[in-house]
């Protein structure tokens, strides 16, 4: 039986999204489809050569803007520019697995680009974005969340880094940050949701920033395992258009294992579930970004 698909996906006319990491994978994926629904969307990119590529491809109403989700100056300026109206906001980009480096700030790539660019660029729209229609933020985490811990005491890996230890790190945060953010919008009385959702295990060019290539056996053996970005974006689609999605759920494959499939509610691993870890992560992401929710 076939569950959720994109041609599932409400008339978006009228709404206004912002997808980062939207020139490839997922988040090309997600950004076509809002497209080719009704919405305008603003393509979050690094390269912005890549960006205008993906907005030819993707076609409709959509415009190309550059952030460095990695830098927060970077993020800051893009904020500080934005001056359209917003209503749904896909912190999709990501990097997975790259050698120890730092971000322009200090902090490891890893957690920078993934959770601390996402956190502030949130945070930087939260009043536009609850001035919109049905507003949503949909925060892109991993199944890798349940086996990540945040390691409050080494932030950096300068004490042992590994590179998936630390993506692990970056979607659990991801995991937290998403859940918080919904607790703290509900005691406020917003009317901005904020939802999570994985991919399951999709194919997409994440893997290219792996340390080295890919075996030739595990090269084979990924398009058996893994669904396309097609379908693994379902989830995040799901999160950002259905009626019927909620603040703080999780969406991803009903699936084995939640790696393939259609969307559907999910539960977070126990270490997502942390209420006094996401508490800790929230303070100290605020320190760490100068950036202070305001709601």
């Amino acid at each position: 039986m076939t569950g959720w698909t994109s041609d599932d996906i409400p008339d978006q006319s009228g709404r206004t999204a912002i997808v980062t990491g939207a020139n490839s994978g997922l988040g090309f994926a997600t950004a076509r489809q809002l497209a080719r629904r009704g919405a305008h969307v603003v393509l979050a990119v690094r390269d912005e050569a890549k960006g205008r590529g993906a907005a030819e491809a993707i076609g409709g109403s959509v415009e190309v803007r550059r952030v460095d989700l990695a830098d927060l100056d970077s993020v800051r300026a893009f904020a500080d520019g934005y001056d359209n109206g917003l209503d749904l906001l896909v912190d999709n980009a990501g990097i997975m697995c790259p050698p120890r480096r730092l971000s322009p700030q200090g902090h490891e790539s890893q957690f920078a680009a993934n959770h601390l660019g996402h956190f502030a660029l949130t945070g930087l729209l939260l009043d536009r974005l609850a001035e919109g229609a049905d507003p949503r933020v949909v925060v892109v985490s991993s199944l890798a969340h349940g086996r990540g811990r945040i390691r409050f005491e080494d932030l950096t890996g300068a004490d042992g880094y590994g590179p998936f230890k630390f993506y692990a790190q970056s979607k659990l945060a991801n995991m937290l940050f998403a859940l918080e953010l919904d607790r703290r919008l509900r005691a406020a009385g917003s009317p901005v949701r904020s939802l999570v959702a994985h991919p399951g295990l999709a194919s997409t060019d994440l893997v290219k920033s792996y340390p080295q290539p890919l075996p030739a056996v595990a090269r084979m053996v990924m398009p058996l395992i893994c669904q396309s970005a097609e379908l693994g974006a379902l989830p995040q689609l799901y999160a950002a258009t259905d009626p019927k999605a909620e603040g703080g759920q999780y969406i991803g494959p009903d699936g084995r294992k939640q790696r393939k499939g259609y969307p559907a509610v999910v539960r977070p691993a126990r270490s997502g579930r942390d209420l006094e870890a996401a508490r800790r992560l929230w303070e100290l992401s605020e320190e760490l970004t100068g950036v202070e929710y305001r709601f």
